[in-house]
């Protein structure tokens, strides 16, 4: 019994023995197998941090973000423009100048002035737009409420006209014609009207006040057809 006991306790003594020793090196407990078993894997969102590169923030999901939205370069992208970008303001009155008017080379028949060519140019050392049709009213003697408006209509269609500096736009105002000689008459009965100069208003930017470059302006019915601005000339 006193053999007994001895190897029980020295049994038991070599078990705690060890025990100590696993603990004092660090060891796992072997799997199934009998190999090592392995540190699992971290889960999703505790991977370590990525050097961020200067100028930039980092972002959630480990990537850069900048100011510029290039990762921190500063520069646009190709879809957000650049300082400067973008196409030319539309036309202001400060911009343009109208010249005077010349008879046009087709013109209808009779002895008033039947057409007249007007031209806008782009006096500034800007860029800028033009659409659309003039309106053309007799000049009041000087004063703007005594002017007197044409019944406008617009021949053909209307589309952008882009100036540089120093380029013109040209109309083109095709007059219900006087006939006959001295003082005239006109087809329906009406008096022939004549002004030295008309008030051509011109889309977006103002009124302008021209005259004939050789006499005055005579036609009948107050009416007046007229072509959108265009860069090419017309006849």
């Amino acid at each position: 019994m006193q053999y007994t006991a001895g190897v029980g306790r020295t049994v038991a003594a070599l078990v705690a023995a060890v025990a100590v020793t696993a603990l004092a090196t660090g060891c796992t407990p072997a799997g199934e197998d009998g190999a090592v078993a392995k540190p699992s894997t971290p889960p999703a969102g505790s991977a370590s941090a990525k050097p961020v590169p200067p100028g930039g923030t980092s972002s959630p999901g480990g990537g850069t973000g900048g100011t510029g939205g290039t990762g921190g370069t500063g520069k646009p992208t190709p879809s957000e423009p650049g300082p400067g970008g973008g196409g030319a303001k539309a036309c202001t009155i400060d911009q343009l100048k109208a010249s005077d008017a010349h008879q046009a080379d087709v013109r209808p028949s009779g002895t008033g002035t039947g057409a007249a060519i007007v031209s806008v140019t782009n006096t500034s050392k800007h860029p800028c737009t033009l659409l659309g049709f003039p309106t053309v009213a007799g000049a009041g003697n000087g004063s703007p409420g005594k002017n007197l408006p044409l019944a406008t209509t617009h021949s053909g269609s209307a589309s952008m006209v882009s100036l540089a500096p120093g380029a013109r736009a040209w109309t083109k105002l095709t007059f219900v014609n006087v006939q006959g000689e001295a003082d005239g008459y006109c087809v329906s009965g009406a008096t022939p009207a004549s002004f030295p100069t008309l008030v051509i208003g011109v889309p977006g930017a103002g009124s302008h006040q021209i005259a004939m470059d050789d006499g005055v302006f005579a036609e009948c019915d107050n009416k007046v057809t007229v072509t959108a601005f265009s860069p090419t000339k017309p006849s």
